[in-house]
């Protein structure tokens, strides 16, 4: 098979949760056992850090690869979704795995997906596992794709597991409390292996310290350690001026990643960098500074309030959840603008009008659809945003909304495209006639 096909074959042959959801779900880790077995267990062949929390665990692990690659360490990257090329969710210092790689591998284990019939997302883990060892990497950043406990990428053993937090997100996979969906995270802790906590949830924390203390691991909770004392966006980058809470110590960052939500990620970025400092890896301070003012460069992370024109002003956002739309809103609120214009699409298995109902009614809304089977359709998104005073216009697509916006927009309005990762993945401004 050449590259095209063998994508194609990936696509099709293989349950992709992104499109279909729910029943693409393993809820077991056998598969991924089994396939990593025949593989001669790569995931041991590599040291790791294991990022899981519902949101900010994407850009805290790009942000941690950055740091690593900038200290010297050959580093890999897992992440998931793509937004473009399949191949983004995995990397080396950057770059992502070649495609004859993607077909080598594909062509090795093809016997296996017959007879094992595995998910997209567990041959993807089982792919990256199998390229970083034979790369011999120093360290790789693992993001989980879904809930942590029974996530493929629960078979490594880390440096240092990280929950980013926890909100309302897949609660038909981990349950409909916050406790539920935070034991499912803590599945990720390890025996003895320090965890790092980013937000100090009081519904939650007991979860937490009560499956560490079960283990025997250290806990961290980020915030108790550091906190922005000092923020302010500058153009396309956030500063931060991080304080150190036992001495008061004050240390200046400029993050590339101009999202506000971004300041709760680079607290938990820093107390995992000084951990792992404290396990014997040399990460100086000029290392974190430099590499945190250039992640998408150094990763190639894409769809974090990712500023994509001016004049008008557009961005695109991942944020497909009810915190991670509180977030935006936030955002809009500090983001200079005149009319807000605001294309929004989001899938059928989330809480939509919780979703909706933190944006502003003062805006002009165009909505649509990714083209996925699991995409809302437009016209039933614009009917519960009516119903909740949001009005708007309906598209069949990201192009004709965004096409629209544009023609309405004035250089000093917002547009933002926001809603699902699917959507954003679809934005293509060399399409648009400005």
């Amino acid at each position: 098979m050449d590259y095209p096909k063998t994508i194609e074959y990936l696509f099709t042959r293989l349950p992709l949760f992104s499109r279909i959801g729910a029943a693409a779900y393993k809820a077991d880790l056998s598969n991924i056992q089994a396939l990593c077995k025949q593989l001669g267990n790569p995931e041991n062949k590599f040291k790791s850090i294991h990022v899981a929390g519902t949101n900010g665990k994407g850009s805290t692990s790009h942000m941690l690869a950055a740091i690593l690659q900038k200290s010297g360490y050959k580093t890999g990257l897992y992440t998931s979704p793509h937004l473009h090329d399949f191949r983004e969710r995995i990397r080396i210092n950057g770059h992502m795995i070649p495609e004859n790689n993607v077909v080598e591998f594909t062509e090795l284990i093809q016997d296996s997906i017959e007879q094992i019939e595995p998910s997209f997302f567990e041959i993807t883990v089982a792919m990256a596992f199998d390229w970083f060892a034979k790369e011999e990497i120093d360290i790789a950043v693992i993001e989980t794709g879904l809930g942590g406990r029974l996530d493929s990428t629960n078979i490594i053993i880390p440096e240092v597991s990280v929950i980013t937090n926890i909100s309302y997100d897949h609660m038909d996979l981990l349950g409909e409390t916050l406790q539920k969906i935070a034991f499912e995270k803590a599945g990720i802790i390890k025996t003895g292996i320090p965890v790092v906590i980013g937000e100090e949830q009081a519904g939650v924390k007991n979860v937490f310290l009560q499956v560490a203390g079960e283990k025997g691991s250290p806990i961290h909770f980020a915030s108790r350690k550091r906190f922005p004392g000092e923020w302010k966006t500058e153009k396309q980058l956030l500063f931060v001026q991080l304080t150190e809470v036992h001495n008061n110590t004050k240390k200046n960052f400029y993050l590339d990643l101009p999202g506000l939500y971004q300041l709760k990620n680079i607290v938990t970025v820093a107390e995992v960098i000084s951990i792992l400092n404290q396990k014997g890896f040399l990460i100086p301070d000029l290392a974190m500074q430099q590499a945190l003012k250039q992640v998408k460069s150094l990763t190639g992370l894409h769809g974090r309030w990712d500023i994509l024109h001016e004049n008008p002003l557009i961005v695109t956002d991942v944020g497909h959840n009810e915190e991670g739309m509180k977030a935006i809103a936030k955002q809009i609120e500090n983001t200079t603008h005149e009319e807000l214009h605001l294309i929004i699409g989001i899938v059928k298995d989330k809480s939509v009008q919780k979703i909706l109902r933190h944006l502003p009614a003062m805006a002009n809304y165009y909505f649509t659809r990714a083209q996925i089977p699991r995409a809302l359709p437009e016209t039933e998104l614009a009917a519960i945003a009516e119903s909740i005073g949001l009005k708007g216009r309906s598209f069949p697509n990201v192009k004709q909304a965004l096409e629209a916006a544009v023609l309405n927009a004035n250089p000093k309005d917002l547009v933002l495209i926001c809603g699902s990762v699917f959507l954003a993945g679809e934005v293509n401004l060399k399409e648009i006639s400005f």
